[in-house]
C-alpha cells in the first residue's frame, strides 16, 4: 500500500479525499504498528510500524493512499498490546448492548444531508429542559415505540415531547462506553471511546446517521439537543476539547453537560468555536434548597429567595429537583430512606441525604390521606421547579408517576427498575396535562423566566422594584427560622408582562398573605394553584388586600 508521511492533527483516523491520516499518541520507547481489517475478518490484511518522529513528540502517524479503506477496521498493536484508537470515530464489535466482539476502530467517512440544520441557541431564559438516558427513555415495552432504546426511538417521541413544552434535550452519555462489568454500566459513566456514538443505541445499524438524525428532527421541532459528557478523571484535556468540538461540528450538538473537577471548564466556555454553545454542569444547590423547602424543613426562606430569582448562566448552571442520580420525584415523596438492595452492594451505594419525605409510610401505600399528600406534593414540587428564574430541566417521567422503587442509584439496573413505565402515563394523565399547563402559563409570562437576573430594584422610576418578598405583611420578609411561607412580587411592567404574585406556604398550617396593592384600575386574579394547576378562567379575589392559602399550598395571582 502507498503510505506517506502522516499529518501529527487530527488525532485518530482522518478520511480525506485519496487516502486516510492516521494519527496516535504513543509513549517515546513503544514499538507501535497500524493493524489494518476488513470487516470482520480476524487477522489484519496489513500491518504498517509507525516510527517515531523527534519533531512530533509522542503522536506517531502515517498517510495511506488509498480511497477504498472506507468501511474497514483497525486497531493498534502497541509493545505487542492490541488497542483501540481512543479517538475513533465510530467502533465496530459492541452493535449489541452487553456483548462485545473484536472491537476495532472503523474508518468511517459518510456524506450526510442536513438539509440546512443548524444548532438552534435558544436564550437558556427560553429553555424548558428534560433529561433523559437515551435507552431506558423507550425500552420498556409500554413506550410503544418501534424503535426501543435507540436514538431512533428518542426520535419517536418528539411529538409527546412537543406536546408537553420541552424544547431542550438532555442526554445521558450517548458515546461508545463499556457496558459489562462487575456490575452492568448501564448510565455510561467510566472508560469509552468518546468520539464514537453508541453502537446498540442505533436500530439501523448506523449510530452515526441515527444519532444525527435525532438531533435533526429535534431542531425541526424546536428542540435543542445537549450530551451529558462526564469524560473520566485524568483524561488529557486536549483530548476532551477535541471531543467537545467534534460534536458540536458533527453531529450539530447544541451543548454539552460536563464534571467541571475533571474537565477545563472555563477554557471550553472561552473556546471561541463554542461560542453560544451551551456548556453546563450539575449543582445541586437548587435542588437541595428546593426539596427541604417542600417538605417543611425551617430555616429554608433565604434559600429559597435567591434560588427562585437567581439566574446562573454565566455559571453554566441550571435547576432541578430530580436527576438521575437520586430519587424520581414520586418516590421523593414516597421514601424516606434509599431502597437499593437490588444493586448488589447491601444497600451501601447511592447519597445517603436525599431530603425526601414519605408523607406517612414508606412506599406504596392505599391510604388515602398518604396518596393525595403525595400527589400535593408533587404538584408542589413543579410548581416550586417552573416558576423559579433560570432553566428549568425535568427528569424523565416525572410528569407521569415513573418510579425507581426506592432506589436511588439505578447506575445498574437496565430493566424496568431503570426504565420509564409508560402505563402510568395512560393510568394518571392529570399530572402530564397539570405539567404541561405549567410550562405553558411560565412560558406566556416574560417575568417569570427573565434574560437577565431580577435585583430587586425600581427599574422604572415607578415606586415598586422589579422582584420584592413578601409574608403576612406587604413589603416584609418572613425570614425567621421557622418560617415556612413566603410571597413573591413580580413588578411585570419590567418586562412589559402583567404582574405576578407567587406565595408558597410549605407549613402544615394555613397562612394568610399581603397582597401589595396595584397600580389604579388593577386587580389581583388567582391564576394558578397546587389542588387546580392553571385556571381556564382566572378567578377574581373578592379581599384584594390578603390571601388564604391552605397548608403545603402554593399559589399564583395575576395583576390585570
Amino acid at each position: 500500500m502507498d503510505r506517506r508521511k502522516g499529518m501529527v492533527f487530527p488525532l485518530g483516523a482522518a478520511v480525506m479525499e485519496d487516502g486516510v491520516n492516521f494519527s496516535i499518541a504513543v509513549d517515546g520507547g513503544k514499538k507501535c504498528d497500524l493493524l489494518l481489517y476488513r470487516k470482520g475478518e480476524a487477522e489484519p490484511f496489513e500491518v504498517m510500524r509507525l516510527e517515531e518522529m523527534p519533531e512530533q513528540g509522542n503522536i506517531r502517524s502515517v498517510f495511506v493512499a488509498d480511497r477504498e479503506l472506507n468501511g474497514c477496521e483497525y486497531n493498534y498493536c502497541v509493545d505487542g498490546k492490541v488497542v483501540t484508537d481512543p479517538y475513533a470515530r465510530a467502533v465496530n464489535g459492541k452493535e449489541k448492548w452487553g456483548k462485545s466482539n473484536m472491537v476495532r476502530g472503523m474508518i468511517w467517512n459518510e456524506e450526510y444531508d442536513w438539509e440546512g440544520d443548524v444548532p438552534l441557541h435558544i436564550g437558556c431564559h427560553e429553555v424548558v429542559a428534560y433529561s433523559i438516558h437515551v435507552r431506558g427513555f423507550t425500552k420498556h415495552s409500554s413506550s410503544k415505540v418501534k424503535h426501543k432504546g435507540t436514538f431512533g426511538g428518542v426520535q419517536e417521541k418528539i411529538p409527546y415531547l412537543v406536546e408537553l413544552g420541552i424544547n431542550q434535550i438532555q442526554c445521558m452519555p450517548v458515546y461508545e462506553f463499556e457496558e459489562n462489568g462487575r456490575y452492568t454500566n448501564y448510565w455510561g459513566y467510566g472508560p469509552a471511546y468518546c468520539f464514537a456514538p453508541k453502537a446498540s443505541y442505533s436500530a439501523n445499524g448506523n449510530p452515526q446517521r441515527e444519532l444525527k438524525d435525532m438531533v435533526k428532527a429535534c431542531h425541526k421541532e424546536g428542540i435543542e439537543v445537549v450530551l451529558e459528557m462526564p469524560f473520566t478523571d485524568g483524561m488529557p484535556h486536549r483530548m476532551i476539547s477535541d471531543c467537545i468540538r467534534y460534536y458540536k461540528m458533527e453531529y450539530h450538538v447544541d451543548g454539552f453537560i460536563v464534571n467541571p473537577f475533571c474537565v477545563p471548564f472555563k477554557e471550553l466556555r472561552r473556546d471561541p468555536l463554542l461560542a453560544r454553545t451551551k456548556i453546563l454542569k450539575k449543582q445541586d444547590d437548587f435542588q437541595n434548597v428546593m426539596r427541604r423547602f417542600l417538605k417543611g424543613d425551617e430555616g429554608m426562606v433565604e434559600g429559597v429567595m435567591w434560588w427562585q430569582r437567581h439566574i446562573s448562566e454565566e455559571e453554566g448552571i441550571f435547576n432541578y429537583i430530580t436527576n438521575h442520580t437520586g430519587f424520581t420525584l414520586h418516590d421523593l415523596v414516597s421514601y424516606d430512606r434509599k431502597h437499593n438492595e437490588a444493586n448488589g452492594e447491601k444497600n451501601q451505594d447511592g447519597p445517603d441525604y436525599n431530603y425526601s419525605w414519605n408523607c406517612g409510610a414508606e412506599g406504596p401505600s392505599r391510604k388515602k390521606a398518604v396518596t393525595e399528600l403525595r400527589k400535593n406534593q408533587i404538584r408542589n414540587a413543579f410548581l416550586l421547579l417552573l416558576m423559579a428564574q433560570g432553566t428549568p430541566c425535568i427528569l424523565a417521567g416525572d410528569e407521569f408517576h415513573n418510579s425507581q422503587k426506592g432506589n436511588n442509584n439505578v447506575y445498574c439496573q437496565d430493566n424496568e427498575t431503570g426504565w420509564l413505565n409508560w402505563s402510568k402515563l395512560s393510568k394518571e394523565p392529570w399530572l402530564f396535562q397539570y405539567v404541561k399547563e405549567l410550562i405553558a402559563f411560565r412560558k406566556e409570562h416574560p417575568v417569570l423566566h427573565c434574560e437577565h437576573e431580577l435585583m430587586g430594584i425600581d427599574k422604572m422610576s415607578s415606586g415598586v422594584p422589579d422582584i420584592s418578598y413578601h409574608g403576612e405583611a406587604a413589603w416584609q420578609v418572613p425570614s425567621e427560622v421557622s418560617s415556612r411561607q413566603l410571597g413573591v412580587y413580580y413588578y411585570g411592567e419590567t418586562m412589559g408582562d402583567v404582574s405576578c404574585f407567587a406565595a408558597y406556604n410549605m407549613h402544615w398550617l394555613k397562612h394568610s398573605f399581603a397582597l401589595p396593592a396595584l397600580k389604579k384600575g388593577k386587580k389581583w386574579y388567582l391564576a394558578v394553584s397546587t389542588k387546580d394547576g392553571v385556571l381556564k378562567e382566572e378567578k377574581l379575589l373578592k379581599n384584594q388586600r390578603e390571601a388564604f392559602l391552605n397548608e403545603r399550598t402554593i399559589a399564583i395571582f395575576v395583576g390585570r
